[in-house]
């Protein structure tokens, strides 16, 4: 069975960081790519960032310069450092593990990231 959890989202002020990580059990985790994406409230989905299994990362115009992804094959454990947090950014960030059996990923809960004075 494959678990997908996501942490590390809260409260945050314009301008601030924050740091989510993403664990996952039940994969080969080093074979897999890891993505991002949020949802806020009332909008689509959006792809936000992901890194390939050979540790290659790409980021979307909205997270490129702000954010950084990264992974470790050791602790089964992905990150999404985020600096510069406006309004916009306010969101259900998802962690999703995928691989070319699966494509379309395997979704956790999410995490609330809220961006407010």
């Amino acid at each position: 069975q494959v678990q997908v959890v996501e942490s590390g989202g809260g409260l945050v002020q314009p301008g601030g960081s924050l740091r989510l990580s993403c664990s996952v059990s039940g994969i080969r985790f080093a074979a897999y790519g890891m993505s991002w994406y949020r949802q806020g409230a009332g909008k689509e989905q959006e792809f936000v960032a992901l890194i390939r299994s050979d540790g290659t990362p790409r980021y979307s115009d909205i997270a490129q310069g702000r954010f950084t992804i990264s992974r470790d094959n050791n602790k089964n454990l992905a990150e999404l450092h985020m600096t510069t947090l406006n309004a916009e950014d306010t969101a259900v960030y998802y962690c999703v593990p995928y691989d070319h059996t699966r494509p379309g990923g395997y979704w956790g809960q999410g995490t609330q990231v809220t961006v407010s004075a």
